[in-house]
């Protein structure tokens, strides 16, 4: 167990969603994988779409190359996330929305984490205005969190330009890093009142937050709660696959 994990509270799922629903916010954003599901949303439809044959060998090859560059840290979150939506350029927008349908259906809803379900749900109750914000693509998570109740129009995700119904290259946002915190502002949000979120590429969102609350936080996202003094939250079912393995 690491010293940032002795000074930082944990909040047992009781008390989390009280703490929350007591601050009364008017306005909530969520990160989404690892946040209000368990694994790496765009990197698994990724995969996925290249096994469904949605883009051409060619293009396939190149990602998984830059993918693996990625991995070894010579490509940035940025730019691979960017990447890893404008391979589909050329293909029909209503073709995406489909795949990514089917594959939220097969592989996320499973995923997601019963407390932050309900903890959306509470939120959704009493009026707060939902928001997510995520470096995956925005067809995975605008179908990830429609059953949250969260719209469409209040995802910022990774995007790219449509045109006439047709997917281009061209970016429109990543929101990670900095990046989630600026796309915020964009949209008026200056300071939301609750932001989740569980890695360090939502450091900056959780930082312009009234109320910040990370939730499965990454080592290096621990370590900042301590400094900030946050506490943090992890859903059951991360404790259960902890406990299996020797713990934290």
């Amino acid at each position: 167990m690491t010293s940032a994990q002795t000074e930082v509270q944990k909040w047992h799922a009781a008390e989390f969603m009280r703490l929350v629903l007591e601050r009364k916010p008017r306005v909530a954003v969520f990160d989404c994988d690892g946040t209000l599901w368990s694994g790496d949303s765009g990197y698994g439809f990724m995969v996925w779409s290249l096994e469904q044959g949605l883009v051409s060998r060619s293009t396939s090859d190149w990602i998984d190359t830059r993918h693996r560059a990625y991995r070894a840290g010579q490509v940035s979150e940025e730019t691979i996330c960017g990447e890893m939506v404008q391979i589909y350029a050329g293909l029909r927008d209503p073709e995406l929305r489909a795949a990514a349908a089917e594959y939220v259906r097969q592989f996320v809803r499973e995923q997601v984490f019963a407390e932050m379900d309900a903890l959306v749900a509470a939120l959704r109750h009493a009026g707060t205005e939902l928001w997510a914000v995520s470096s995956t693509n925005k067809w995975v998570v605008a179908e990830g969190v429609r059953p949250f109740g969260i719209a469409e129009e209040r995802v910022l995700a990774a995007e790219v330009r449509v045109q006439e119904g047709l997917i281009t290259s061209e970016l429109v946002d990543v929101p990670t890093g900095p990046g989630k915190a600026a796309a915020l502002r964009r949209v008026g949000l200056e300071h939301p009142d609750a932001v989740f979120g569980n890695s360090v590429h939502d450091l900056a969102m959780l930082e312009i937050a009234r109320h910040a609350y990370p939730v499965n936080p990454s080592p290096a996202l621990l370590e900042a709660a301590a400094r900030h003094g946050w506490g943090y939250f992890r859903p059951a079912t991360v404790e259960g696959a902890q406990a299996a393995v020797g713990g934290e």
